[in-house]
C-alpha cells in the first residue's frame, strides 16, 4: 500500500482540531534545535530501528523532515514493521514555514 502524501495544510488543520495522533519528526538534532513544530517526537532517522518501540502504531503518524525524502523513507522502514497508519509530510518543516507558521525559521 503506497504511504499516504500528507500537505501542510491537512497537518495544520489536524493540529487546530487538536485530534490525536503523532507527529514525527527524523531530521538531525541541530536541524530539529534550528526549527521544529511544538509537540512532535524527534527521533532522528537513523534511530529509528532502536527507538521504534517510542510510536504508537494504533495513531496515525506524520512523518516529517526537512523536504520530504527522509520522512518517506522512515515511512517505508516502519511500514515494514507493521505500522499502517503512516503520513509523509510533503515539502517537510520548509513547506511549514512558507506556507503555515513563517515563524519556524528556514534553512
Amino acid at each position: 500500500m503506497p504511504i499516504i502524501q500528507y500537505d501542510v495544510q491537512q497537518l495544520k488543520q489536524r493540529l487546530d482540531k487538536d485530534d490525536k495522533f503523532m507527529l514525527l519528526d527524523v531530521r538531525e538534532p541541530n536541524e530539529f534545535a534550528f526549527a521544529h513544530i511544538a509537540g512532535s517526537l524527534h527521533i532522528p532517522l537513523r534511530q529509528i530501528p532502536e527507538r521504534m518501540q517510542e510510536l504508537d502504531s494504533q495513531l496515525d503518524i506524520v512523518v516529517m523532515c526537512h523536504h520530504g525524502m527522509r520522512s518517506q523513507q522512515a515511512c517505508l522502514f516502519l511500514e515494514q514493521y507493521g505500522f499502517s497508519q503512516l503520513y509523509n509530510l510533503k515539502g517537510g518543516i520548509d513547506a511549514w514555514s512558507i506556507s503555515c507558521d513563517p515563524t519556524v525559521p528556514r534553512y
